[in-house]
């Protein structure tokens, strides 16, 4: 199986439509990349929740997840749900970013997300990371869109049981939910590392991927 280590992996963006995603779709993905290179650089970008409690639940638990990084958010005001009627806005933000940083990689959501909000982002971020290996995280819900992934993070049982930890205690506001809790996100992290034969992992779409095989 062909892997992709973290040596020269020093820059890592990752974005997200509201509070919780990034830590959904890739957090145990950014508490391996952490503890394995203490001090990359990490920015995030969320594009709705700003000025709330979400926005507070996002900063503690991205802290959390990204332990020894230099970790620099930003969280927007624009509308959840909305996403697609504020274009303009989420473009100029996913620029705005690309200005300021230059990564190794991208974490955003799946093209094919059924949530318009992940789907208008993942769709964003090509147009500004051009040159970029993106991988596209998956976010279990009731939509059922989940689909054959084409990249994998292995999780050790303690990243995956971690990662499930932080989800539970960072996000109170999402315990209402019905998808929102331990068996979901253990059962597809389990079924994902069925997958990529590891015990557990998490699962990323790969739209383009440039390979350097003559080195």
């Amino acid at each position: 199986m062909i892997r992709l280590g973290t040596r020269g992996l020093d820059r890592v963006v990752a974005v997200g439509a509201h509070c919780d995603d990034i830590a959904i779709g890739a957090g145990g993905t950014l508490l391996a990349m952490c503890l394995a290179r203490p001090g990359i650089r990490i920015d995030a970008l969320v594009l709705s929740g700003g000025g709330t409690e979400r926005e507070q639940e996002e900063r503690a638990a991205l802290a959390a997840f990204c332990p020894g990084a230099e970790l620099h958010l930003t969280v927007l005001k624009l509308p959840d749900g909305r996403m697609p009627v504020h274009w303009d806005e989420a473009k100029a933000a996913i620029e705005e970013l690309r200005a300021r940083s230059d990564p190794d990689l991208v974490l955003a959501p799946r093209t094919d997300d059924a949530h318009q909000d992940h789907r208008g982002l993942a769709q964003l971020v090509p147009t500004a990371f051009r040159d970029h290996l993106v991988l596209g995280y998956e976010i279990v819900k009731w939509d059922g869109d989940l689909g054959r992934m084409a990249a994998y993070q292995p999780l050790s049982p303690e990243i995956a049981e971690q990662k499930v930890r932080l989800l539970e205690e960072h996000y109170p506001s999402q315990h209402r939910r019905a998808w929102y809790d331990r068996e979901a996100f253990l059962g597809l992290a389990r079924i994902r590392g069925i997958e990529c034969n590891a015990r557990y992992a998490e699962a990323f779409a790969v739209t383009k991927l440039t390979l350097n095989l003559g080195e």
